[in-house]
This record gives structure tokens, C-alpha cells and sequence, in this order.
């Protein structure tokens, strides 16, 4: 068996998909240190709203930026991907693929 063609559009949106999932996972690391860090400042100083601000502000952005940003990336990338595989295995074939 030989995969000779993808759908460009299938593997758009299944890179995206993970991509996204990988997003939200950075994200959530993102937003734990950006808690963590106004959480450590405002134990050793007086933070005022500007500070506790971007604080929230880089936890919005860790849960909800960076999840749509590599999303984006991920489709861009599956486009990009699938078109060069179906040039190159029109080219010279496909990967094949053994199964039982």
C-alpha cells in the first residue's frame, strides 16, 4: 500500500486540532507562572492594579491567546505540508505502507 495523495484540507484541520491542544497546554504553564509570579509579588510588596493587571493579563493570554495563535500556525502548517507531500509523491511516490 502507498499513501500517493493527501487531503489537504483533513490534514489542515487535524494539525490544527493538535496544535491548538499543544496551546492550550503551553498555556496553561504560561498562566501558572503568571499567577504564581504576582502571587510571590504580592507577598513581598504592595502591588497595585496595574501590576495585578498583567498578571491576569498574561493568564488571559496563556488560556486563550496561545491556544488560537498555535491553531493558526497548526492549519498554516497543514496546508503548507500537504501540498509540498502530494507534489513530492507525484514526483516520486508515495510512503508506503505495510499493514496486516
Amino acid at each position: 500500500m502507498e499513501i500517493r495523495k493527501l487531503g489537504v484540507g483533513s490534514v489542515a484541520k487535524v494539525l490544527g486540532l493538535l496544535y491548538a491542544l499543544i496551546g492550550l497546554i503551553i498555556g496553561l504553564f504560561v498562566a501558572l507562572a503568571s499567577l504564581l509570579g504576582v502571587l510571590g509579588a504580592a507577598a513581598n510588596s504592595n502591588l497595585g492594579p496595574a501590576e495585578l493587571g498583567m498578571g491576569i493579563g498574561g493568564g488571559i493570554v496563556g488560556i486563550i491567546v496561545l491556544p488560537i495563535l498555535y491553531g493558526i500556525a497548526g492549519v498554516l502548517s497543514g496546508l503548507i505540508v500537504a501540498l509540498l507531500y502530494n507534489l513530492v509523491a507525484s514526483l516520486v511516490g508515495g510512503i508506503k505502507l505495510e499493514t496486516r
